[in-house]
């Protein structure tokens, strides 16, 4: 009688096991399934062929449902946006066109009336800085635009970095020649050294940088150079100008951020967010050293790879 009951109790048991390793098959397989589903629901959505009426709505798993739901209403959303981009891409090009010839015809108007010696010469200097201050502006913002919104795309390739800052003096020395400071540009020490990034858009970035060590420069000069390192090469714009404080630091590289302390100066404020722009999208980065009233020293650094 012992015997048999103790072949009874050991045959459940054994039956207790294989049933408890079938429900952890059977849970097994159909977390994997639910996984499989979910995996192909949101690789769908990544290549863009994702549609509700695909998946059965009989999914056991609720959350199916609701991550088939949520990513019917991305697909939704993103139609709109890329409609929405379309447009904006559209105003954009009819604002740098249709503000071309009126801002043409202003600059004229106001050189005529220069040359013809008509009305206050200290008010037709006034109206000429401002309509360039707008050039300027809607010509930045143009440019911005372009790039957060994908309409330009800088292409980066290998070159070479001192022609790149042969280029920023030859558009510069002028410019701070004009208010008696040097512009050293040290591209003999660069030599060969070459960066990936997109010639055209970089000689932009950089020459923001230029362009505003020299604007906020009274005395002494700037002093470019470059410092090759084993995964980027750094682009040193050094000024001896009024400097920026280092609570600003921070906000500096903000759109249309401008220091209170350059208030009276020309400018939009948007010079060193664009340059940020463009040296992000090359996989770069910019930084900044400074002190109030002992100059400023950006650092654009460029992959070597």
């Amino acid at each position: 009688m012992g015997e048999q009951t103790g072949i009874i109790i050991l045959t459940v048991g054994i039956l207790c096991l294989v049933l408890a390793v079938m429900i952890a098959l059977l849970d097994f397989c159909f977390r994997r399934r639910s996984l499989r589903r979910m995996n192909n629901m949101i690789q769908s959505a990544i290549d863009g062929t994702f549609r509700a009426d695909t998946f059965d709505e009989s999914l056991s798993a609720a959350v199916e449902n609701k991550l088939a739901e949520y990513l019917a209403v991305s697909e939704i959303q993103m139609k709109k946006a890329a409609v929405e981009q379309e447009k904006t891409k559209t105003l954009i090009a009819d604002i740098s066109h249709q503000t071309k010839t009126p801002i043409a015809n202003l600059l004229l108007y106001t050189e005529l009336l220069k040359e013809e010696g008509a009305g206050n010469s200290e008010t037709t200097a006034l109206l000429e800085s401002q309509v360039k201050k707008l050039d300027f502006l809607i010509r930045s913002l143009v440019r911005l635009s372009r790039l957060e919104t994908g309409i330009l795309v800088l292409h980066p390739r290998k070159s070479e970095v001192a022609l790149l800052l042969e280029e920023a003096k030859e558009q510069y020395a002028a410019r701070a020649q004009e208010k008696g400071l040097y512009l050293r540009v040290l591209s003999e020490e660069a030599g060969k050294v070459t960066a990936r990034f997109d010639p055209k858009w970089t000689l932009e970035a950089l020459g923001n940088l230029i362009d505003n060590a020299i604007k906020y420069t009274q005395a002494g000069g700037v002093t470019v150079r470059v410092n090759p390192y084993e995964l980027f090469v750094c682009i040193e714009v050094a000024d001896s100008g009024i400097g920026i404080a280092e609570e600003e630091h921070a906000k500096i590289f903000g759109r249309f951020y401008r220091s209170m302390s350059v208030s009276d100066e020309q400018g939009v404020g948007i010079g060193l967010y664009l340059a940020r722009e463009i040296v992000r999208q090359e996989s770069g980065y910019l930084q900044l050293t400074s002190e109030a009233g002992k100059g400023a020293t950006f650092f654009l650094y460029l992959p070597v790879d």
